[in-house]
């Protein structure tokens, strides 16, 4: 069921870091198929893709004032309570992100500074079905809001009867968005991208999905539609020592493989007991999840990986380079500068990685497949815009000018060189 490896040969480690994924050639049509009928159709296409993928009749797209008023009655006290604390917490994080602009005069008289500007219309696409992500709400919701975002417009997959998942529309009142549209998979990130009689269209797509909505967030490019990142099948890789707790190890790789038969999950450890008996623990734990059968199927495609060293795992890591790192290690401190590619990172025995996804403050919003090497997760200067601003005194012209002139002549761009001597005359 599991892939193991011991003391793997490095040479065989780029073929071991590649992810599980469909032909894309089995995806492109379709999505282009979606976006096309989206396009001529509008709400029509989008209440056919309802009934066609996720068995939903959706007669209305638009989630009522009074559907919102509901939801908050199908929602227990403990589960509202919670979901407050969480939003707190993310609040508390993300507000410190929030930076003062600082005036540089790079030479008398020239003044530069950058300030942040709000993505004005955002798209959240929030996943439904099996696994109704609520917490992605207060993940993507709190800093558009505190990002300052003028329209947030919502997504997320009906139920076979329509209905929206009450702890959604809960948090999503909550967070103070309304805009909120039973519509999920590529058909909803072709709304957001294009706009329909019922949903705006967005400049900036957020959210995680399967290999259909990533595929389609990054064909919404090709419209001049922003996105976060490519956020697919979400992933772990832990690395432990001698003091790890296999059960706790486990648990931590079950907690993503239940996300869905297309997550990946990674264990490596220098310990052989502690190798054998998280081996041993996984197949335990699993036969008493719920979703077991679910995330039975992303076991087939986990790793688990005995090295010589920490050093030597991190090195894996870092080409690997997971959504969610775990340091299940005595000693974490020393590893910490070693970390070069990962979207969140938790450290020690007892930093679960369910309290990222849900309540510490950090946003689980996060790249996978490899991206980390180069993307960042969520956060909010994701939602803002950075404008560059200058001030020159005629003073400050006289102290550059010489320089930008000689610099313009020497590209053959004359026009910009007169722009300064006109002024310099």
């Amino acid at each position: 069921m599991m892939k193991i490896y011991r003391y793997p040969e490095r040479e065989t480690w780029p073929e071991m870091v590649k992810r599980p994924v469909l032909e894309r050639e089995e995806i492109s049509g379709l999505i282009t198929e979606i976006f096309e009928s989206v396009e001529k159709e509008g709400d029509k296409a989008l209440i056919q893709f309802n009934e066609k993928f996720d068995k939903a009749i959706t007669p209305q797209l638009t989630v009522s004032e009074t559907e919102l008023e509901d939801a908050e009655q199908n929602v227990s006290e403990d589960l509202k309570k919670a979901i407050r604390q969480a939003k707190e917490n993310i609040s508390k994080f993300h507000t410190a992100q929030i930076a003062e602009s600082e005036k540089i005069e790079t030479v008398k008289g020239v003044i530069c500074w950058r300030e942040n500007r709000a993505v004005e219309k955002v798209g959240i696409y929030i996943p439904g079905g099996t696994a109704p992500l609520f917490s992605t709400v207060l993940m993507l919701a709190v800093p558009a809001n505190l990002a300052g975002c003028q329209e947030i417009v919502l997504c997320t997959p009906p139920d076979s009867n329509g209905n929206i998942n009450p702890a959604i529309l809960f948090t999503a009142k909550l967070c103070g968005i309304t805009k909120i549209f039973r519509t999920g998979g590529a058909q909803a990130i072709a709304a957001m991208t294009l706009g329909t009689e019922s949903i705006p269209q967005v400049y900036k797509i957020f959210g995680p999905g399967n290999q259909f909505v990533v595929a389609a967030k990054e064909y919404a490019q090709r419209y001049g539609t922003a996105i976060d990142m490519p956020a697919g099948p979400s992933e772990v890789l832990v690395i432990a020592d001698s003091e790890a707790v296999p059960a706790f190890c486990a648990a931590d790789l079950l907690s993503q493989a239940e996300h869905g038969s297309d997550s990946q999950v990674v264990f490596i450890t220098t310990d052989p007991t502690v190798f054998t008996e998280t081996i041993d623990a996984v197949e335990k734990q699993l036969w008493g999840l719920p979703r077991n059968e679910m995330a039975g199927k992303a076991l087939e495609n986990s790793l688990f990986i005995l090295t010589n060293s920490i050093e030597e795992a991190l090195e894996f890591s870092n080409l690997y380079a997971p959504e969610h790192l775990i340091l299940a290690l005595e000693v974490f401190e020393k590893y910490i500068p070693m970390i070069g590619n990962a979207g969140s990172v938790f450290l020690g025995n007892y930093s679960c990685e369910s309290a990222g996804d849900y309540a510490s403050g950090t946003n689980h919003t996060l790249p996978t497949n490899g991206y980390a090497r180069n993307y960042s997760g969520v956060s909010l200067d994701s939602f803002v815009k950075k404008i560059t601003f200058q001030h020159l005194s005629r003073e400050g012209l006289k102290n550059i000018g010489k320089t930008i002139e000689i610099m313009a002549e020497a590209e053959g761009l004359t026009a910009h060189k007169n722009a300064v001597s006109i002024r310099l005359k």
